[in-house]
């Protein structure tokens, strides 16, 4: 009889490799959902519209340029008109900044849903926590436009622990964003710009076309709610928590408009008990 002396040893290779492989389809899967702009071809062109301050103009310029590398997407920074208030604007996304409070958040980003497609998009970024000395450098600036603006393309997080090995992505929490000595490994990579993984998320999002595209459509219905009525830097109007982070906070909310319409809201946090 033919006999296996290393049989268990073979299973549990093949375990091994088998949970190896799915932790790297999970780990390159960090879409958000099905939602995604619709368009009739690649690049999905779209608007970034500027409603930050000089401070932070250099810094959405780096992240337009930084998406702008993918094969699918291409960003071009044009003039906003909601310094401070960050309305939302059908077809693009409004970029803001302002001194929104000690409201515990960095940055947060919302798309506007109807069906599986981006309507229109809004980032914040909270200069209450930019202001200070901790925060007020070019690493977390840098993180956080890239990855609120990243959300607004269709990505999730790739990892929401903020105390791991950073991934060398954006769209990774982290609390040392330029890497190196003092993150959790002394050579930790910068979490600042998008990574290859995120490119190729992109490119399987946007892998198919649509008969219309929604930057500058006026296909859809009006929401049960009106756009301006809703502001998401606000946590009564952000709906329910979808998600929460590692560290127990949300990350993740939605709201229910009607007819067919959501908002989704991203979260990051800033450091628990840092005030200056």
């Amino acid at each position: 009889m033919f006999k296996f002396p290393n049989f268990n040893k073979l299973v549990a290779l093949a375990v091994l490799l088998s949970a190896s492989a799915f932790a790297s389809v999970a780990y390159a899967n960090h879409s958000w959902g099905n939602y995604h702009w619709a368009r009739t071809a690649n690049p999905l062109s779209l608007k970034l519209a500027d409603n930050v301050s000089f401070l932070w103009d250099s810094y959405l310029v780096t992240a337009s340029s930084d998406w702008s590398a993918s094969s699918v997407l291409d960003t071009a920074i044009v003039a906003g008109g909601y310094r401070g208030n960050c309305r939302p604007t059908k077809g693009r996304v409004e970029v803001c900044n302002k001194t929104y409070g000690g409201n515990g958040w960095l940055g947060i980003a919302s798309i506007w849903i109807k069906g599986s497609h981006i309507t229109q998009g809004t980032v914040k970024l909270n200069d209450t926590y930019f202001n200070t000395p901790y925060y007020n450098t070019s690493a977390w600036k840098n993180l956080v436009m890239c990855q609120e603006i990243g959300h607004t393309f269709g990505l999730n997080h790739q990892d929401e622990d903020f105390y791991n090995v950073n991934l060398g992505t954006c769209m990774d929490y982290t609390n040392d964003p330029d890497g190196g000595i003092g993150g959790a490994v002394a050579d930790d990579p910068s979490n600042e710009h998008p990574n290859a993984h995120d490119y190729d998320q992109l490119a399987t999002i946007y892998s198919h076309f649509d008969t219309f595209t929604s930057a500058f459509s006026k296909a859809f219905s009006a929401p049960a709610v009106s756009r301006d009525d809703i502001d998401t830097s606000d946590a009564k109007e952000r709906g329910r928590e979808v998600r929460k982070s590692k560290d127990g906070r949300s990350s993740l909310h939605e709201r229910d408009l009607g007819r067919g319409n959501k908002i989704f809201t991203f979260i990051i946090w800033a450091n628990e008990g840092i005030t200056e």
